[in-house]
């Protein structure tokens, strides 16, 4: 069952290891060592970083929907406190139906944030089939039986790509001990890091309150974590690199979302607000209270006052028909006329 669910995988792992074996050509032509750890480790990290930018546009879409999903949270939990206690199969029904109509006349499909996580998991189980099976020295695609022996044989700070932590502890490879024990650290603190900075900045504290989307992100904040520790003991440096690579891209990326587009009550708008009250200040403007600047029909201090235009003089009409006579002008005429 396990061959026959990877078997189905197979056209994204032949996409997988053909990127990576062009990052891998690329870095040669460089100047890198074909068999050194340097040139296998960047080719790992270049692959994560263009399926991470393929990926970015589920990512947006997933953002969105957890951003609507926060925002309709105060309607949700009084849809569910007028429910609270009745539980028979009519309330239930009416329940459900004023929570569809919510979903539709807000434009937010609960669904749409689990949707991107689910069509990013073959992809992902794709790069990990394909680098674990770095390790067991099988060939797929343009990643042939000679380069996953060259990528096996690879070297970083003494320890091979196929190292694992476990199988290095039995044999006292101290250098794969270290190397392991350093990433495995490094990759659940990110996670955490990544989790932790989502909940503090990003979530208001009215979708806190009795959300159990938000209880079991608290959950998560320290089992996954634990998880990433637990079972990368058993994962070769290879993969170990490719989750500590990808984590960081994560965090990073998460890190210029919620900076810029932070949802709505959320410590992260508080103090996107408070920047763009700075900036306006140093620039003389005002904002308003969607913390824009204001137009010219908001205040004074936005729009420059209009230059003052002189409204020119007209001639006296005594003199205007003087000058309309023939014979030149007044002075022509002679004071005694």
């Amino acid at each position: 069952m396990i061959e026959f669910f990877y078997d189905l995988l197979y056209p994204i792992q032949w996409v997988v290891a053909w990127i990576m074996v062009r990052f891998h050509d690329l870095l040669t032509a460089v100047g890198f060592d074909p068999a050194g750890g340097a040139a296998w480790s960047l080719s790992i990290v270049g692959l994560v970083v263009v399926i991470r930018i393929l990926l970015i546009p589920l990512f947006v879409k997933q953002i969105k929907a957890m951003r609507g999903m926060q925002v309709i949270q105060p309607e949700m939990r009084k849809i569910q406190q007028k429910y609270k206690g009745k539980n028979d199969p009519a309330s239930r029904q009416a329940m459900q139906q004023e929570m569809m109509a919510l979903y539709r006349s807000s434009g937010t499909n609960p669904m749409a944030s689990c949707l991107p996580i689910l069509l990013q998991s073959p992809i992902f189980l794709a790069l990990f089939h394909t680098l674990n099976g770095i390790a067991q020295e099988k060939p797929v695609g343009a990643l042939n039986l000679e380069l996953v022996q060259q990528a096996d044989r690879a070297t970083i700070f003494g320890a091979q790509l196929s190292d694992v932590f476990m199988r290095s502890w039995g044999d006292g490879n101290w250098n794969a001990i270290i190397l392991t024990a350093v990433m495995i650290v490094l990759m659940s603190a990110s996670q955490f890091v990544t989790q932790k900075q989502l909940m503090a900045k990003n979530t208001s504290s009215a979708s806190m309150e009795g959300n159990p989307f938000a209880q079991q992100q608290k959950l998560m904040l320290y089992i996954l974590p634990i998880i990433f520790a637990v079972s990368g003991v058993n994962f070769p440096i290879g993969v170990l690199l490719y989750w500590l690579t990808t984590n960081v891209w994560s965090m990073g990326q998460q890190f210029f979302v919620i900076r810029r587009m932070p949802n709505p009550g959320s410590l992260a708008e508080k103090e996107l607000q408070e920047r763009k009250a700075r900036r306006a200040a140093r620039r003389g403007l005002v904002l308003t209270k969607d913390g824009e600047p204001e137009t010219a029909t908001g205040a004074e201090h936005t729009t420059p006052a209009a230059p003052v235009r002189r409204q020119r003089q007209q001639p006296k009409r005594g003199t205007s028909r003087q000058q309309r006579r023939p014979g030149g002008s007044r002075s022509s005429q002679g004071p005694n006329r």
